[in-house]
């Protein structure tokens, strides 16, 4: 809502199309974390370059997917028909997927994100201990 408050001329929602989600989209690489190198860089299709590069930084498509997921979720949950929602056009659908597409290639890398622990498979099925035989009561406790 912010941003459409400081579109010149400002806008309201009900005015948006998927052109204007677009331009809030590109507006959002600004403040990108992902490194995402260009074709031309000499790391283009390298998951860990070994030096720095002037390739620029871009929002992950992830995060991307997801503030539109849930922009289009809250247009419909105020009211808004899922037909005019500006959220869930074909623009916005086709420039995500060129987004994805992009990034994968360029083998894009973000800030180290940590790793899931996963159960190993082999600790699965270690069969359990047996439980030690109780304890006798304490003497008197009878």
């Amino acid at each position: 809502m912010q941003y459409l408050k400081n579109h010149r001329p400002p806008l309201a929602l009900s005015w948006c199309s998927g052109a204007h989600v677009l331009e809030f989209l590109r507006y959002l690489d600004r403040f990108g974390k992902t490194k995402v190198h260009t074709p031309i860089c000499p790391f283009y299709g390298y998951p860990n370059p070994p030096a720095p590069c002037p390739c620029p930084f871009r929002q992950a498509w992830g995060s991307l997917d997801a503030l539109i997921g849930r922009l289009r979720a809250a247009f419909e949950e105020n009211g808004g028909k899922p037909e005019a929602n500006p959220f869930g056009t074909r623009a916005v659908r086709l420039y995500l997927r060129e987004v994805r597409d992009l990034q994968s290639k360029a083998r894009g890398i973000s800030y180290e994100k940590k790793k899931r622990k996963r159960p190993s498979s082999a600790h699965q099925q270690t069969p359990s201990l047996p439980l030690p035989p109780p304890r006798p009561p304490p003497p008197g406790a009878c």
